[in-house]
């Protein structure tokens, strides 16, 4: 009795070390059933598993949504700006395109002028669809003054490009200038038939069409005839080109012969000019 009073702790400590070795011994063999406890403690458990299971898998698919959506809403914005960058040298080219014969002329009337030119640009226009009155961005800082004649390239024949008439700089300022162009109502130019070197007036008018008469009822001039600013009256640079004819017509009562220019200039699109000084 002695002994067990006194070994009784350590006793009971192999006691259950001998069970656990047997319970392990018996575990970790190979069987073909389960016990009743093993079967209540896994279906009660496999609910329980299966619910964590979807549960986190349900969690990996909604932060892997939010993922996606972020990463869509990044390439979305890298698209727009893209298609914007596209768009913005899209215009550029059908800009440049639509300039192709402007600039062209531009380009080859800076190459064969003489004359002393000064390039400006077109930064506004009265209300209309024609540029009979409009103002540049280069004025008396850049030696302009008032009276100037104005002009730009065109292409008289194939290959041959010389300066065809605008107008004339009416009011001046340090850094702009006002244009009143030939097809204005209050403005005139002296002519001469390029071929015949017959003379005339033209004025402008309120629908914007290029008209005038020769001072000769006799003057030799027809249809497709080139005109050029005679000089008289010191107006406009002398030989200038203006346009050609495209209509004639005579009066036997009033002893007039009347004729309609088309003019060198397209006066619906002016974007850049030259002022002739000096």
């Amino acid at each position: 009795m002695y002994f067990l009073r006194k070994y009784k702790e350590r006793m009971i400590v192999i006691f259950i070390a001998i069970i656990l070795l047997i319970v392990i011994g018996q575990t970790s063999k190979e069987r073909v059933t389960i016990t009743g406890i093993e079967r209540f403690t896994g279906n009660l458990l496999s609910p329980l598993t299966n619910g964590v299971t979807f549960a986190r898998e349900k969690a990996t698919g909604f932060f892997s949504s939010i993922e996606d959506v972020f990463d869509a809403k990044s390439e979305n914005e890298l698209l727009r700006d893209e298609i914007k960058k596209l768009e913005s040298e899209n215009l550029d080219l059908i800009n440049i395109i639509g300039k192709t014969d402007y600039l062209r002329n531009e380009l080859e009337l800076s190459k064969s002028t003489e004359l002393n030119l000064i390039k400006g640009q077109v930064i506004g226009k009265e209300p209309g669809n024609w540029f009979d009155r409009f103002v540049i961005d280069i004025g008396t800082d850049d030696g302009i003054v008032k009276g100037a004649t104005v002009i730009q390239g065109v292409e008289v024949e194939q290959n041959l490009y010389q300066e065809g008439i605008i107008g004339k700089v009416v009011d001046v300022g340090d850094n702009w200038s006002k244009v009143t162009s030939l097809i204005d109502e209050l403005s005139s130019v002296s002519f001469k038939v390029i071929r015949t070197q017959d003379g005339g007036v033209l004025s402008g008018s309120v629908d914007s069409v290029l008209e005038g008469y020769l001072f000769d009822f006799e003057a030799d001039v027809i249809v497709g005839d080139k005109l050029y600013t005679s000089g008289l009256g010191g107006v406009y640079k002398k030989d200038v080109y203006i346009g050609e004819v495209t209509e004639i017509s005579t009066s036997q009562e009033e002893l007039t012969k009347t004729i309609v220019i088309k003019p060198a200039v397209d006066f619906k699109k002016l974007y850049n000019v030259f002022v002739i000084v000096n």
